[in-house]
């Protein structure tokens, strides 16, 4: 099983980072019975000191390589993965794809309909390029400026409303789609370090609610269990 982590900054993580892709890692050695790889065309984290996405160190040096892939980048939304996600797809023959977008372009560059309507082409994209393909899409989270920005939390809560609608409009028994609920007690004055990005608190979190659903819709893995970590 093929599976691939999609996102933005929140997913690729910065420069000494363990990220939430390392806990799911690590889960998924722990708990999945069968082989599995995970797939993707990159594997750097971001580094805030040259403004770009060219660090490779993880708060674990021995996270291996080859678990190091993702789609994910830095300031990239729903919008910017639409046209990546079928050629990245096709390459990996990624199976299950693990998704959280939508913050960044609500906050920089579309409303909740046009980020829904580049959520449904991120969509058909994947399964022209894998149509059996299995996906988790985790709505917006909580975030900073949505505690003082009214508007912007409108538009939030609006866009979680429209891609609860897309999961149930598309979602197909050949490519199933769910949706994730936002962490359980997620908190961003607890699991953030700056109201927004997760620190390792708000890691396990995200990973726990991608490997809750995987278990109990699909039976893959087990319960999510933060002290199996290493970290």
């Amino acid at each position: 099983m093929r599976f691939m982590f999609v996102g933005d900054s929140m997913t690729i993580g910065r420069a000494g980072d363990y990220t939430w892709r390392y806990r799911m890692w690590q889960h998924l050695n722990a708990a999945f019975g069968g082989p599995y790889k995970i797939v993707g065309p990159r594997c750097e984290v971001y580094d805030t000191f040259a403004d770009a996405p060219t660090s490779h160190e993880y708060a674990d040096p021995g996270f291996p390589d080859h678990a190091r892939r993702h789609l994910a980048g830095w300031g990239e939304g729903w919008q910017h993965m639409a046209p990546l996600i079928g050629p990245a797809a096709r390459a990996g023959k990624a199976d299950v794809l693990l998704v959280s977008l939508g913050l960044i372009d609500l906050g920089f560059y579309t409303d909740a309909e046009q980020t829904a309507a580049n959520a449904r082409r991120f969509i058909a994209e994947a399964r022209a390029a894998r149509p059996g393909i299995r996906m988790i899409l985790l709505p917006v989270i909580p975030n900073v400026r949505a505690e003082s920005d009214a508007p912007f939390a409108a538009q939030v809560a609006r866009f979680n409303e429209l891609l609860a609608k897309a999961v149930a409009d598309l979602t197909t028994d050949a490519s199933p789609i769910l949706l994730g609920a936002r962490p359980s007690s997620y908190d961003i004055h607890h699991d953030t370090y700056d109201g927004t990005h997760p620190n390792a608190s708000g890691e396990h979190r995200l990973a726990g609610e991608f490997a809750a659903v995987l278990h109990q819709a699909w039976g893959i893995g087990g319960p999510y269990r933060p002290e199996r970590q290493h970290a």
